[in-house]
């Protein structure tokens, strides 16, 4: 039957474990390292590291050639593991919580997401007053599957050879549509 030991009893068994394969002033030299990259707010505690690194040790042949640049190493390499998963990782969303909360966004990045969000709406207004199957054409040409010309002929049903000259025409149709509701652009520096 297996038995769950804590942390602080495994950490204490692999200590005693691979303190064999060291000297006895090594375990403190560890600490001090472990201590040194776990630095607050990284998300990295020093325990966890010196874990590892004793993980490392009984998992390496023998002891080490040098274990003071070994051990430095193994504590920059497990830190440098730790910081790659934390900013890879992400938890689950708890199903009952609801949606994540949202990131505070500056204050200049909200109102370009408002404008380019009313822009797509008056673009979407203006398609929808297009005549015959440009409004077909255009929403299927905005379609966020990418689709080629032949899915589209295929789609609409008409020749793929034609979609191209249809094409033109629409978009033409929707600049001069929004061109009348918006009027041409402010020109900045010579105005006469």
């Amino acid at each position: 039957m297996h038995v769950p030991m804590d942390t602080a009893a495994f950490t204490a068994a692999v200590t005693v474990t691979a303190a064999t394969a060291l000297p006895a002033g090594y375990a403190l030299l560890l600490a001090a390292e472990a201590a040194a990259y776990a630095l607050p707010g990284t998300g990295i505690e020093a325990a966890d590291l010196e874990q590892a690194v004793w993980l490392r040790l009984l998992e390496h042949d023998g002891p080490p050639a040098d274990p003071v640049d070994w051990m430095r190493a193994a504590v920059r390499a497990e830190a440098l593991a730790c910081d790659v998963r934390r900013r890879c990782e992400r938890p689950y969303a708890d199903q009952d919580a609801g949606p994540p909360p949202r990131l505070p966004h500056p204050a200049g990045d909200i109102a370009d997401r408002v404008i380019a969000a009313d822009a797509v709406r008056a673009v979407l207004a203006a398609v929808r007053t297009l005549p015959g199957r440009c409004p077909q054409v255009v929403h299927a040409l905005m379609s966020g599957s990418d689709p080629t010309y032949r899915q589209i002929s295929r789609e609409l049903g008409i020749s793929q050879g034609s979609l191209g000259p249809l094409r033109s025409r629409c978009l033409g149709c929707l600049r001069s549509i929004l061109n009348s509701r918006v009027g041409s652009p402010v020109r900045r520096g010579n105005a006469r």
